[in-house]
C-alpha cells in the first residue's frame, strides 16, 4: 500500500444526510505535509499555525527513505496524538509513490481526506526528483495554502538530519532542547537472561526495531516511563562482554523499582552519557562500578 491513513484518536462525527439533502457534509482538516520523523520546533511552527484553523489537524509522515529513523511508526503515532493530531498519512516512499509527478502525488494525497487549509514549511518538496514546491501546492490544493518560513537557531537550520547528527554524539541536552518530545526508545519487556538479578541489579530488556536509529553503545543516564510510574534509569546499549554477550541489547536498570514489567510496553530516555561500556574482571567489579553509577544517577535532577 502506498498511503496508509487512519485515525489517531476517535474520529469525528459526521452527520449524516437525510434524502433531501444535495451533499454530505464532510469533516474538513487542517493537513500539514512533511516527512515527520517526530516533532522537532521547526515542525511544532506549522501544528501551532494548523491549531489556529478551525478544523482537526491531520499530519503526513514518511517511511522507506534510506537511513535509519529518529522514531519509529508506532513511536511517531505516540508524539502524533500527544500532539493533538487527529488523522495520520503514512506515505511509503519504497515503492510506487517515490516516482509519482508532484501532480499526480497532490491528486492521490487530496483524493484521501477533506481539507480545509494546508500547511507546509518553505522547503517542502514532493514528487518525483522533488519536482514538486510550494508554488505548484498553492496552484493545485483545493483550499488555501500556508507556507511558514524555515526555523532557525543560532547554529543553523533545525532539522531531522541535525537532530540525528546530535544523537550520534551523544548531545542529547541540545537534542532534546530542539526535540519536542526528547528523544526516546519504546519496546516491550522481554525475558532475559536474569543474570541481574544474581548481583543485585535487575533490568529491564528490550529490543528495538531494525530502522531505529539508536545512540552510541555506551552506558546511559535517564528515564523510564512504564505503567507503573517514570523512574530514574541507567540503560545499557550494547553489548555485555563481562559475561561474553556480544549481541547488541537494551537493558534498563530502574532505581527503585520493584515488580514485573514483563510485556509491557515502557519508554527509555536516555539523557546523559555515563561511560563506554567494558568488560569487568568479574560480577563483583562490575557490581561496584554499577553503584558509582547509581550514585552519579540520583544526584542527577531528571524528573
Amino acid at each position: 500500500m502506498l498511503i496508509r491513513s487512519f485515525p489517531l484518536v476517535s474520529p469525528p462525527v459526521t452527520p449524516h444526510c437525510s434524502e433531501h439533502s444535495e451533499e454530505s457534509p464532510q469533516t474538513k482538516y487542517a493537513l500539514v505535509l512533511g516527512g515527520f520523523d517526530g516533532l522537532h520546533l521547526g515542525h511544532k511552527c506549522l501544528l501551532d499555525e494548523a491549531k489556529a484553523c478551525a478544523s482537526p489537524i491531520a499530519i503526513t509522515t514518511m517511511f522507506g527513505e534510506k537511513g535509519k529513523v529518529l522514531f519509529t511508526k508506532e513511536e511517531r503515532r505516540f508524539l502524533f496524538e500527544r500532539a493533538g493530531i487527529s488523522y495520520l498519512l503514512e506515505l511509503d516512499l519504497s515503492g510506487e509513490l517515490r516516482d509519482f509527478a508532484a501532480e499526480k502525488f497532490l491528486e492521490e494525497l487530496f483524493a484521501l481526506i477533506p481539507v480545509s487549509r494546508v500547511i507546509c514549511g518553505e522547503d517542502f518538496r514532493f514528487g518525483k526528483d522533488a519536482r514538486g514546491d510550494a508554488a505548484l501546492l498553492k496552484e493545485l490544493a483545493p483550499c488555501p495554502v500556508s507556507v511558514l518560513p524555515i526555523v532557525k537557531a543560532k547554529s543553523g537550520k533545525i532539522s531531522v538530519s541535525v537532530c540525528k547528527r546530535l544523537l550520534g554524539e551523544r548531545q542529547f541536552s541540545h537534542l532534546n532542547a530542539w526535540l519536542c518530545s526528547g528523544y526516546f526508545i519504546r519496546g516491550t519487556v522481554e525475558h532475559g537472561r536474569q543474570v541481574g538479578r544474581t548481583y543485585g541489579f535487575p533490568t529491564l530488556n528490550l529490543t528495538a526495531p531494525d530502522e531505529k536509529l539508536l545512540p552510541p553503545d555506551g552506558v546511559y543516564g535517564g528515564i523510564c516511563a512504564t505503567p507503573k510510574g517514570i523512574f530514574k534509569t541507567i540503560v545499557n546499549i550494547g553489548a555485555r562482554p563481562t559475561f561474553g554477550v556480544a549481541e547488541r541489547k537494551i537493558e534498563a536498570y530502574l532505581d527503585d523499582f520493584s515488580g514485573d514489567l514483563y510485556g509491557a510496553t515502557v519508554d527509555v530516555y536516555p539523557t546523559e552519557f555515563f561511560r563506554s561500556i567494558e568488560k569487568f574482571s568479574s560480577a563483583e567489579a562490575l557490581k561496584e562500578q554499577l553503584q558509582c553509577d547509581i550514585a552519579r544517577l540520583r544526584s542527577r535532577r531528571i524528573i
